[in-house]
């Protein structure tokens, strides 16, 4: 009760208000403390931190990160062309038919050839015994005539079908069930060095992909940078807009009792009543900007944006000088940007597509090994067992013409390549005008705090004295209005001041490639 009863009491002077004020503050410090413990802690954030969640869980930077490991993938894939390339086949075939290599007519004949044969000689014989000079011969020759007789009743027929028959079923191949194997060697030995150039390329864009991350991750970080000292800004302003809301509640109670004295008209009190409703109005809104900032923020953190945030520079009475950096050289400037890396390889990855593109026009060479296993198999003779054979070669290519389309690939590369040149001078000559505008700017926001700083000291000492002239009733109410007006800017110019300073030397970094060097 005493204390409300302090605070309620019209102050005497402005150091008295001044202390009042700063009680309050203390109180409220005190309150702030307390309330982690009574409805959950908040979660207070440095700016590095931020910028750490930023990139963990940026989702390009998630995506660039894994373009980063498909490029090294690929580079593991051209460098496998250096290698052989060894394969495995195997195959089975089942066939309705086998293969004959006689005909129908062919076939029967052969099968039947014993008795063809016997049906001739009995017929021959025959033939030759009914000749009468031939009887006549036989009988003056007894032993000749029981040889012919003996040929006469010898029966050959079987023994000869079961030949003919058995020339027959070798030449029938059997076929129905067919397996195959293979094992296949191709090793390269010269393909006019586009394995070098291929392997060159993927290793160049590994290196890109890096630079493009970087890119990213650069980008990310200026964004975070510019949202977190946005917020400290808004925050600051919130602070001043509380304190301006403050003197002007002190002033509408002291014009009230100055009214009732006498001592002020009623257009004074009405005066100072537009005023505080005004400053009541802005309070609001800086409260509502605050809100809104930190959920751009915590979006661009990763983390909910309903999240209870607190910054580590958010309650800052003075706003921290960043880090000033001695000027780089231009040619440092150009190594540490990633945009300048990012071009610088692509336009080598053009140079080594060039030479792709002419390794076409060069003859191939490469060496080959098979070993092939079939069943059945020709191997001596044509059996149904597993047979095996290898062989060894060398594949050679050598393109002639192909109307031309060679030679339109390698001009198109060169054309790309210097089309690459060009957006690299481009983007050097960008980054230039770039890094010389943010130190001009870094010069500027550092002259402004200077003067906020010196601006702000009179203001405080020009509030002071109206202050104390009004509150004695020889300072009219609009001169103690301008007073608290010109305070309340310079107050609000020393925040934007601090805040462009550590914006520009943010911009600086990046422009600078310092950003990706931290």
């Amino acid at each position: 009760m005493k204390i409300r009863q302090f605070f309620c009491k019209t102050p005497a002077t402005l150091d008295e208000f001044i202390f009042k004020v700063e009680m309050k503050r203390f109180l409220l410090a005190v309150l702030t403390a307390m309330l982690p413990i009574m409805a959950g802690a908040t979660d207070i954030l440095t700016l590095q931190q931020c910028r750490d969640s930023a990139v963990a869980n940026n989702i390009d930077l998630k995506i660039a990160r894994q373009k980063i490991t498909v490029a090294g993938h690929d580079r593991k894939i051209a460098m496998s062309n250096y290698f052989p390339e060894i394969s495995v086949t195997g195959a089975y075939m089942y066939n309705s038919r086998n293969i004959d290599l006689l005909s129908d007519n062919a076939s029967a004949a052969l099968s039947g050839m014993g008795t063809s044969f016997q049906e001739t000689l009995q017929s021959g014989l025959g033939q030759l015994l009914a000749n009468q000079s031939f009887q006549q011969f036989l009988i003056k020759n007894p032993e000749l005539l029981q040889a012919f007789s003996s040929m006469g009743s010898i029966d050959i027929s079987n023994s000869v079908n079961a030949i003919g028959k058995e020339i027959s079923d070798a030449l029938e191949l059997d076929i129905q069930n067919v397996f195959l194997g293979a094992v296949t060697l191709k090793q390269p030995v010269f393909t006019g060095g586009k394995i070098v150039a291929a392997n060159k390329i993927a290793s160049l864009a590994e290196d890109l992909a890096e630079a493009q991350y970087d890119a990213g991750r650069s980008s990310v970080i200026s964004s975070v940078d510019n949202a977190y000292w946005q917020i400290v800004s808004i925050a600051g302003k919130l602070r001043l807009a509380r304190d301006y809301t403050d003197l002007l509640e002190q002033m509408l109670h002291d014009t009230e009792i100055l009214v009732g004295e006498g001592m002020a008209t009623e257009a004074d009190l009405l005066a100072v009543k537009v005023k505080t409703n005004e400053a009541r109005t802005a309070l609001l809104k800086a409260s509502n900007g605050l809100s809104l900032s930190k959920m751009l923020l915590c979006q661009l953190c990763g983390l909910p944006i309903d999240s209870d945030i607190e910054l580590a520079d958010e309650n800052l009475t003075e706003i921290p000088l960043p880090q000033m950096c001695t000027d780089k050289e231009l040619d440092d400037i150009f190594a540490d940007r990633p945009e300048i890396r990012s071009l610088e390889l692509a336009t080598e990855i053009y140079g080594k597509k060039v030479a792709v593109a002419r390794a076409d026009m060069l003859p191939q060479i490469a060496l080959t090994a098979d070993y092939l296993v079939t069943n059945p198999n020709a191997f001596h003779g044509y059996r149904n067992r597993f047979g095996g054979m290898f062989n060894v070669g060398v594949a050679v290519n050598i393109p002639i013409i192909h109307g031309c389309a060679t030679w339109q690939k390698v001009r198109k590369a060169k054309a790309e390549a210097v089309i690459t040149s060009y957006q690299l001078e481009d983007a050097r000559e960008k980054i230039t005008l770039q890094v010389a505008k943010f130190r001009k700017q870094e010069n500027e926001a550092l002259e402004k705090l200077n003067m906020a700083e010196s601006s702000l000291s009179s203001a405080e000492e020009n509030l002071r004295t109206a202050t104390v002239g009004y509150t004695e009733g020889v300072v009219p109410a609009n001169t103690l209005l301008a007073a608290q007006t010109a305070w309340m800017k310079a107050h609000s110019e020393y925040i934007d001041a601090g805040v462009e300073l550590q914006i520009a030397a943010s911009s600086l970094a990046a422009a600078e490639g310092n950003i990706n060097r931290e």
